[in-house]
């Protein structure tokens, strides 16, 4: 109901300034050309000043309204997400300021400047010093954004920790997949030619290294407080992963592995907690334009205990054992018991008799 009371009330201010303008038209007929056109010019400094006005009031509402239904109120859940934050907060901050302060002084200038008949005009062509500052200040601030950007970027891109969990993350149209390393923590090769029927991922068997890996779903379990490292594959077309409440992305590049490292700072239920949200999830989006199925490409990040997370871990089964089943463990039965309970120890048998 708001939204459509907001919208008439759009239309109706359109409409107004239709009619005045349509109005003018006419006065300028009965008046003369001149008259309608100063007359044109304090109709026109009114309106702008209440855009100010108004623009001022509808940017402190919309932030009002919408600031609690974005990501910034919950927090970063990554230690790099945290840093982000920062710079997004900083970087507001500048522009911000000089928002405000250039469109005040553009619609108060074009307000107390307007044209009157006992005012003339001020003309300069060039002031070395004023071309000097709008353009070093703006410079400086932009590089400082910049090198901030770089450092962030460079320490998430950047060589992860020695005891990081590795998980291969693999998008396709139109979903994910993940592999985990096995006991060995090294992943094994992949050839885009072996993909097919449950090898879906294309991995080699023929690696040694890849005996013990792990495929999952769309379902990804980290542990939290542990660095984790992504090591980003396309099977199809561009791809990118979104990772939102870790404030980080990458791009799945068909052919280029690439790779982003960050640490969990809080589990799924602590976010549940900590946003009030008890269908809270953490997931993994499409973040790049991928095809007509690309708004379904998701997945889901359980973030949870070190102990939960080794748990969930030792009851997976090595990919291999689906692809070719003869490698899987044959079980043994157990012993008959009942039989063995049967017959009597001889040590017990002997001191009977």
């Amino acid at each position: 109901m708001t939204e459509i009371l907001l919208v008439a009330i759009a239309v109706m201010i359109f409409v107004v300034i239709f009619q005045i303008a349509k109005a003018s038209e006419y006065v300028s007929v009965l008046k003369g050309e001149e008259k309608a056109r100063k007359q044109n010019n304090k109709i026109n400094a009114f309106l702008l000043i209440s855009f100010l006005v108004l623009g001022l009031i509808g940017c402190w509402w919309c932030n009002d309204l919408y600031y609690g239904k974005t990501l910034f109120p919950q927090g970063a859940a990554s230690d790099h997400g945290e840093k982000i934050d920062l710079m997004l907060y900083i970087t507001l901050a500048v522009t911000g300021v000089v928002f405000f302060i250039t469109q005040i002084l553009l619609f108060w200038f074009a307000y107390k400047y307007q044209e009157k008949d006992d005012r003339k005009a001020y003309y300069f062509p060039h002031n070395t010093k004023l071309e000097l500052i709008w353009t070093t200040v703006p410079a400086i601030f932009l590089t400082v954004l910049v090198v901030f950007g770089l450092k962030y970027w460079f320490k998430m891109t950047g060589e992860a920790p020695k005891d990081a969990i590795v998980v291969e993350v693999t998008g396709h149209q139109f979903g994910w997949e993940f592999r985990y390393p096995g006991a060995d923590k090294t992943l094994g090769r992949k050839n885009y030619k072996l993909t097919k029927g449950a090898n879906s991922l294309g991995v080699d068997f023929d690696d040694p290294a890849s005996h013990d890996d792990i495929h999952v779903g769309t379902t990804m379990h980290l542990p939290v407080g542990k660095p984790v490292k992504f090591v980003i594959n396309a099977q199809d077309v561009i791809h990118d992963v979104g990772l939102s409440h870790f404030r980080l992305k990458m791009d799945a590049v068909p052919g280029i592995p690439t790779t982003l490292w960050f640490t969990p700072l809080y589990t799924t239920v602590q976010m549940k907690e900590k946003t009030h949200n008890a269908n809270f999830t953490y997931e993994i989006s499409c973040d790049q334009m991928c095809g007509r199925g690309h708004y379904s490409m998701r997945g889901v990040i359980i973030v949870e205990t070190e102990a939960e997370y080794n748990k969930w871990l030792a009851d997976q089964k090595p990919e291999i054992w689906s692809v070719r089943p003869e490698t899987k463990p044959r079980e043994t039965a157990p012993a008959d018991s009942t039989a063995k309970s049967a017959t009597p120890p001889v040590a017990a048998v002997v001191k009977a008799n």
